[in-house]
């Protein structure tokens, strides 16, 4: 992710089918990454920077 805070990004979402995981990351402010949520299996979330949009995980995880 050194690309991504190099360039400014401030959230980062890292989707893992296999865990069924979906971590939330925000860019400190000494660049680093700071980890803000991790959801498993068919949460629905609202997740940092998309609050206003519900997310059901189970539609990512749908084979």
């Amino acid at each position: 992710m050194p690309v991504y805070a190099r360039e400014g990004v401030r959230h980062v979402w890292l989707i893992a089918p296999l865990q069924r995981t979906l971590e939330i990351f925000t860019l400190a402010a000494d660049r680093s990454w700071a980890p803000i949520a991790t959801h498993r299996d068919t949460a629905s979330v609202r997740a940092t920077p998309f609050q206003a949009i519900e997310l059901d995980l189970a539609v990512l995880w749908a084979t």
